[in-house]
């Protein structure tokens, strides 16, 4: 059997157990191929069943929610902690709170942390939660009955050398703080069981600004080694959440100009740069809607998601060098990507996790003048400041912002080397979804070889 066979065999299986969490099968399928070169210089992941192995959860707990609204309505929904792979370190991986959110997502995602984690050089597994629960117009109040509705569930199957959620979409600073004060008050233990957490208790300068930051350095580098940099590029940003934000910041670092951001509700075009202040004030403070920005500088242009064409997000319409894909998964189609190419567009860094279908990163690679960072190698550094948390909590310690950036830059720096190197040692220079699945997956399967089956 070839080592197409043996993959597709693989995810036909997949798609049998897992009926209609095609989103899980679509992160499974761009992983499994990309290893066929080491599967087939390494017989010994086969001989294991690492694949096999590797594709299902340890364990996954669904839970239900439930929790008073502000009329006084008992509200009711699912809660889920998917604990996908533990061979180097505790279950990692945020929390997530949308309506969107199901058991595939939560799989995907989880799926992809392995990996991601295992980039970072932190001692972390890969693990993903969250809840159909949807935080926006909710007061504060009604956020923090659900929160420790949630976590009156998952207390039992966390601890800080067990599983260290986070946040995620939905999940910010105060979601944290909710879940951790009850988290501490059902088990009488303040430890560094979540990140994320408030400065004053715990938490990790840099964080908040650490993926965004992460991904700007991951992209320069890539740009380095191409021969280029960011310098004078114009870049087009969807998202307006951290990732977007604290990218916008670090673009403006590095001598490029953020010229768009977005929201589910539409995007803005500013041809003069994001003014980063007007958007933390839009979105940090105010939770207002992107299309308010054009208030406050009218010199900008908003456009409506009901004026995108069918199929299509329009964020991307905007001719630029570089595209920074920093919302949600799927979010760059095939004719997104081909709409960007002919604008002119030469490198796409991916913020959020797994914005680009398979089909648009197949017609990435096959050009030859275009750069593309992957998402579990370029937006790993808020997973990483993650880690870094975890390290100053387990030593009572609190490191300065310009040594949590300065560590975040050099594991940034190791991802790319590490996915770069790792391409060119698999005869395809540069293909950094190549180097960067290889070299994450062969640390995790190495030890779950040497832990036995398990």
């Amino acid at each position: 059997m070839s080592q197409t066979q043996y993959v597709n065999t693989i995810l036909e299986n997949l798609k049998f157990a897992n009926p209609g969490q095609d989103i899980f099968i679509q992160a499974v399928t761009e992983v499994l191929y990309s290893l066929e070169p080491l599967i087939a210089r390494e017989p010994k992941y086969k001989k294991h069943a690492i694949l096999e192995r590797v594709t299902i959860p340890e364990r996954a707990f669904h839970f239900r929610i439930t929790h008073i609204d502000d009329e006084g309505n008992p509200r009711v929904h699912n809660g889920w902690r998917i604990q996908f792979n533990s061979a180097i370190g505790p279950y990692k991986g945020g929390i997530r709170f949308h309506p969107s959110v199901n058991v595939g997502v939560l799989k995907f995602l989880g799926f992809e942390q392995i990996f991601k984690n295992s980039l970072t050089s932190v001692a972390m597994g890969g693990a993903k939660g969250g809840a159909d629960f949807d935080p926006k117009g909710k007061s504060d109040n009604e956020i923090m009955r659900f929160c420790q509705s949630f976590m009156s569930e998952l207390f039992r199957h966390i601890a800080h050398t067990t599983d260290v959620p986070a946040g995620d979409i939905g999940v910010g600073a105060r979601e944290i703080g909710y879940m951790f004060g009850q988290y501490k008050k059902l088990t009488n233990r303040f430890d560094g069981v979540i990140t994320g957490k408030g400065l004053g208790w715990g938490g990790s300068l840099a964080r908040t600004e650490a993926t965004g930051y992460g991904l700007v350095y991951f992209t320069q580098n890539m740009l380095k080694k191409a021969g280029n940099s960011l310098e004078g590029k114009k870049c087009s940003i969807s998202g307006s959440g951290n990732v977007a934000i604290y990218t916008i910041e670090k673009l403006y670092e590095f001598g490029a100009l953020p010229i768009t951001a977005s929201d589910s509700s539409g995007y803005i075009y500013d041809e003069q740069g994001i003014d980063v202040k007007i958007l933390k004030e839009l979105k940090e403070v105010k939770r207002a809607r992107i299309s308010e920005y054009v208030k406050l500088k009218p010199s900008a242009k908003f456009v409506s998601i009901n004026e995108y064409a069918p199929g299509r997000n329009g964020v991307w319409d905007v001719p630029c060098d570089g595209a920074f894909p920093c919302a949600t998964q799927n979010e760059v189609h095939l004719a997104d990507i081909k709409v960007l190419y002919a604008n002119g567009c030469r490198f796409l860094a991916e913020g959020a996790n797994m914005p680009s279908t398979l089909d648009t990163i197949n017609f990435m690679l096959s050009q030859k003048d275009f750069c593309f960072a992957p998402a579990k190698a370029a937006n790993a550094g808020g997973v990483a400041t993650s880690g870094l948390e975890m390290m100053q909590n387990a030593a009572m310690s609190k490191w300065s912002f310009e040594e949590v950036d300065a560590r975040l830059h050099g594991i940034m720096n190791h991802i790319f080397e590490t996915s770069y190197e790792t391409s060119k040692e698999f005869g395809d220079t540069g293909n950094l979804v190549l180097g960067s699945n290889i070299a994450g997956f062969r640390k995790v399967a190495d030890a779950m070889i040497d832990q036995g089956y398990v």
